[in-house]
């Protein structure tokens, strides 16, 4: 899963970094030329539509969302255990939601054979293509993640449920950025 959460990442990064040079170009052409390029900004809205699920899919894989654990860690390793669970399943469930709502959305825009209303005026078929298909990366994993869930809660393995869909302590925190700046030196002093 984390192989699968880095490729998505790395596709959402080289998105981002098209994406900021184009609007680069287009603002340098603007002031030397005054000209415009035209339709940046649809590509941005489109880029943005279909980068938001690959970065979804990241922050669940690599438990990277924010997660707000004052009271969660002063409760029995069982109730964490639990609602660690409920947590994997909630995103499960939302994921769900969001492809169908992607679904949903595609089916009308082929049905309508809609168009943007901007001067390239764009078949929306093709942008929402591409959003379905970031959107189903990011349902799957999120459905992979709650199997995993389940089954550890129908087993009753509260540690691993807490290891792997609990949140980080504050020392699990510190020792990874530890580890990531002595990497990032290369490990000398």
């Amino acid at each position: 899963m984390n192989t699968y959460a880095r490729f998505l990442g790395i596709l959402f990064g080289a998105m981002m970094i098209l994406l900021a040079l184009l609007i680069t170009l287009e603002t340098i052409i603007r002031k030397v030329f005054s000209l415009s390029l035209g339709g940046v900004d649809e590509l941005g809205g489109y880029a943005i539509a279909i980068a938001a699920p690959l970065a979804f899919c990241v922050a669940m894989v690599e438990q990277a969302h924010i997660r707000i654990n004052l009271l969660h860690m002063r409760l029995p390793a069982t109730v964490q255990a639990v609602l660690n669970a409920l947590a994997a399943l909630s995103l499960g469930l939302l994921a769900a939601f969001l492809l169908y709502f992607t679904v949903q959305t595609v089916q009308d825009t082929q049905a309508y054979r809609s168009i943007a209303q901007t001067p390239w005026a764009t078949p929306l078929i093709y942008p929402q293509s591409v959003w379905l298909v970031a959107m189903s990366a990011f349902a799957l994993a999120a459905f992979v993640l709650s199997a995993k869930a389940l089954l550890l809660l129908a087993r009753r393995d509260w540690k691993a449920l807490n290891r792997r869909f609990g949140p980080s302590s504050a020392q699990d925190e510190l020792e990874a950025e530890l580890a990531d700046l002595e990497k990032r030196e290369g490990g000398q002093p």
